[in-house]
């Protein structure tokens, strides 16, 4: 059976892959199994309310009663349907993809996207013609509901409020035309903080930066954080589940940072717990845990892994090198908002700055590079990757991790939602990272090009 799903929902262009028809029937297989009371929200794209309307007729089509939630981030869709008691969710979103893509996330009633066996029996159902329709006097009906002031007030319960608010701090927050914008600029001002905002009209088309906020397009946000002289910017990205932190420098730090941060400071406070994290993190994350008495739990990379992991396990604080943190006490899911709240939650009880507080944890150079590969000839090339490779330790939780006698490694793995690979490396100078990553940036292009040619 074909999949449809892959590390993060559903995935495809606009009204190529994604049509309104296939919404349509893929949104009324999952409300068919999930129960009654469904939640449906959508993201700022182009295409997103034509595809939430398809979602919401394919909803009713199958007698559900859907809340209408309209424009939120995901993370605000996942705390209102946990909340609320719902059975579960459809957020239309494509996250970080480029502006041509969108998505579905199917969420679960403990407000977390669906795992993979639930995935499967909505793909079965959906490639059997889909369920049955109700008769015209069972059809489902829609209301509306804005659950971002509940949201904003649970976040607010997991902060020292008080203490945020006396410091007054200055932020620079950068949606990036997504709808982070309709939540980080009204939690930022009642955390007590002066704001500043880029790119924070919504747009579809991203005007202003790609909706994935990477170093290399937050050259406006580092400047205006310096201009403005402030304590921090925030960058979130699409959807507004992940962020990405600019301190009072201008310097930009990727989410390994970020989150070893977080991780540092729950972990001095809950000693011998464990945190979840993918195979992509820094091996700084290791290190942090360990001498604050805690472990690690290796995971295969994507959101719905960690935090079904989190779940299964019992633990309490996630993290990705994507910006995205997963803090249990308000939910296991990534959460731009809840770590935008944390982060000031330690610069307030700390009393100083972030890049003071970054600058003490272990430093190792990366890499990130994505390379172009059709989807059906990934696992082709995967399977040729892990018999041309060399290493001290070869590990496959997630396609091939290279562990290197000097401790340096490197990550070659499919994207579940893109086609291309992804290659993450680390290494304690640029000179060894470089040769570590074209070396094996030569040898997956090969290996490409060779599956193609076949």
């Amino acid at each position: 059976m074909p999949r449809l799903f892959g590390t993060n929902g559903v995935r495809g262009v606009v009204n190529r892959e994604l049509t309104p028809e296939f919404v349509l029937r893929l949104s009324a297989s999952a409300g068919h199994l999930l129960g009654r009371e469904i939640a449906v929200g959508r993201d700022g794209r182009t295409s997103s309310d034509m595809l939430a309307k398809a979602a919401i007729s394919g909803l009713l089509s199958v007698g559900c009663r859907v809340h209408d939630m309209g424009l939120l981030p995901t993370p605000t869709l996942q705390y209102a349907v946990k909340r609320l008691g719902l059975d579960g969710g459809i957020m239309i979103t494509a996250s970080h993809n480029p502006p041509e893509f969108n998505g579905v996330k199917v969420i679960l009633g403990d407000g977390v996207e669906a795992p993979r066996e639930v995935e499967e029996r909505i793909e079965e159902l959906y490639f059997r013609g889909g369920p049955p329709l109700k008769p015209w006097g069972e059809v489902g009906s829609v209301e509306g509901f804005n659950p971002i002031g509940i949201y904003i007030d649970g976040i607010l319960s997991h902060v020292d409020l008080e203490a945020i608010r006396k410091r007054r701090f200055r932020i620079v927050l950068d949606p990036g035309n997504g709808v982070a914008a309709l939540t980080a600029p009204e939690l930022a001002r009642r955390l007590g903080c002066e704001v500043y905002t880029i790119n924070a009209d919504i747009d579809g088309a991203f005007p202003g930066r790609g909706s994935e906020p990477r170093p290399e397009n937050l050259g406006d946000l580092s400047r205006l954080v310096e201009a403005v002289d402030a304590d921090l910017g925030v960058a979130f990205d699409g959807d507004g589940d992940r962020a990405i932190f600019v301190d009072e420098r201008g310097i930009v730090h990727w989410g390994d940072r970020s989150f070893a941060l977080v991780a540092w400071d729950y972990l001095r406070r809950h000693p011998g717990e464990a945190i979840a994290t993918p195979v992509s993190s820094s091996k700084m994350i290791e290190e942090i845990a360990c001498k604050a008495g805690g472990s690690v739990v290796w995971t295969r990379v994507g959101s719905i892994v960690v935090s079904r992991t989190m779940l299964e396990r019992g633990i309490n604080l996630g993290g990705e090198e994507n910006g995205g943190i997963f803090y249990g006490p308000h939910q296991p899911v990534r959460d731009g908002g809840m770590t935008m709240a944390l982060i000031l939650d330690i610069l307030a009880r700390e009393g100083r700055t972030l890049s003071e507080l970054l600058g003490e944890l272990p430093r190792y150079v990366q890499r990130k590079e994505r390379i172009p590969c059709p989807n059906e000839l990934k696992q082709r090339v995967l399977e040729a990757l892990r018999e041309r490779v060399e290493a001290e330790r070869i590990e496959t939780i997630d396609g091939v991790k290279l562990w290197f006698e000097d401790g340096s490694w490197i990550l070659i793995r499919p994207s579940g939602t893109e086609p291309i690979y992804r290659i993450y490396a680390e290494a304690e100078t640029e000179s060894r990272l470089n040769r570590m990553v074209e070396e094996h940036k030569r040898l997956l292009e090969e290996l490409i090009e060779e599956a193609k040619a076949s």
